[in-house]
């Protein structure tokens, strides 16, 4: 990626952004509008998977941000992540779902946890975009309470492991080759006894079980995925046995703080289709954008999402800076959990207003702003429901 810095513009000096900084998100804007916008409606309505979109993404530089040169990523940092899947998010929210998948719950994660043997092995496939990743963490019986509930074990055999149980709801569940499973090697010791392994789709035991289809973020691949004594070289364990529960919560706040900002990048877009539909759309002889009410919706707009901003750009800032092993606790499980919980819920908001604006053409499933609004109930569920996040941060504050 060109980072070459050019003069800032009105819009970037209240940003908060760097020139470098303001580069990256305008570079990945560009990309995705070209590449990635017009795939973006085949896989809506056809809940389809573009299968030379990663590779492609992995060639332009995409994959393995914050990973080292030396592992074929890029070198820069979690918050430059954050602004590619802000951008990306403006044009194909379905694939940066999916990106966020591969790059932050798969690719990172096993930068951060793994060793130098499982780095070299995985990381370079991971970052060219070749291989697909995915996390497996969520199961039929273990959603909110995904440690404690967990069933999925992990039986050692030898030199392997036997994982035997299943995991639902797996962003690129359908397409991964590489999962990041989390299983319980000693279920005496419950949330305690977890721990985390490479798993490649190809191994034995391994069968996506369903594909499901979903109300949005359609195209991006969910499936269940089924361990039926799939049979894990011990090698691929990642840290200690029985230490995944460091690995899971590191990784959980890392997820919430690149899930902001894709609540960010979709209502830019909706902002950006409400500004235009009112500009154009004539009732009584004029343009709507002329009327006080549809005025007032989109200050509303403006305001809620320049908010959502600052707040995301805050907790992407201060994840930066999370230690290998930490997470799960203290000041930024509190904003990484406030800061999602935040934009999600903004986001309800936002998409509310642009349907409005868009009357009964917002109402109609092949509209852009219709795929937009579709997508807003997945991010106040995913990575920790919105009652979830307000408990991380009631409990943060009672601590102190």
């Amino acid at each position: 990626m060109n980072t070459t810095a050019s003069a800032p513009s009105a819009a970037q000096r209240f940003s908060g952004l760097s020139d470098d900084e303001q580069q990256i998100l305008d570079q990945a804007d560009r990309f995705a509008r070209n590449e990635l916008y017009p795939l973006s409606s085949r896989m809506d309505n056809e809940e389809w998977w573009p299968p030379e979109a990663f590779a492609q993404i992995g060639a332009t530089g995409y994959f393995g941000i914050p990973v080292p040169e030396a592992y074929g990523g890029a070198g820069l940092d979690l918050f430059a992540s954050g602004l590619v899947v802000q951008a990306f998010s403006r044009w194909n929210h379905a694939l940066a779902l999916s990106w966020v998948a591969h790059e932050n719950l798969c690719l990172y994660n096993i930068y951060r946890n793994a060793d130098e043997t499982q780095r070299k092995a995985y990381l370079p496939g991971l970052c060219s975009g070749r291989t697909v990743g995915a996390l497996g963490l969520t199961e039929p019986g273990a959603g909110s309470d995904a440690l404690g509930s967990m069933r999925t074990t992990a039986t050692r055999d030898g030199d392997d492991y036997l994982l035997n149980g299943s995991k639902i709801y797996i962003t690129n569940g359908a397409v991964a080759d590489v999962v990041l499973v989390y299983a319980k090697t000693n279920k005496e010791r419950g949330a305690k006894g977890i721990s985390a392994f490479i798993v490649e789709s190809g191994s034995a035991g391994f069968k996506v079980a369903q594909k499901l289809t979903k109300m949005g973020f359609r195209g991006s691949q969910t499936a269940e995925l089924v361990f039926e004594n799939c049979r894990v070289p011990a090698r691929n364990r990642v840290g200690e046995e029985d230490r995944g529960v460091q690995v899971v919560m590191s990784g959980l706040d890392l997820e919430r703080a690149m899930i902001a900002p894709i609540c960010l990048g979709i209502c830019e877009r909706a902002l950006e289709l409400a500004l235009d539909y009112a500009r154009t759309r004539q009732q009584f002889g004029q343009p709507i954008a002329n009327f006080q009410m549809i005025r007032a919706k989109l200050a509303d707009m403006y305001v809620w999402i320049e908010s959502m901003r600052v707040f995301t750009y805050q907790a992407l800032r201060a994840a930066n800076d999370l230690e290998i092993g930490g997470g799960g606790r203290g000041d930024i499980h509190m904003i990484t959990a406030a800061s999602v919980m935040f934009a999600s819920e903004t986001m309800n908001k936002v998409l509310n207003e642009a349907v409005q604006i868009h009357g009964g053409a917002g109402y109609i499933w092949e509209s852009e702003v219709n795929r937009l609004y579709r997508a807003i109930k997945l991010l106040e569920i995913g990575a920790g429901t919105t009652e979830v996040r307000k408990i991380i941060i009631s409990d943060e504050l009672l601590r102190r």
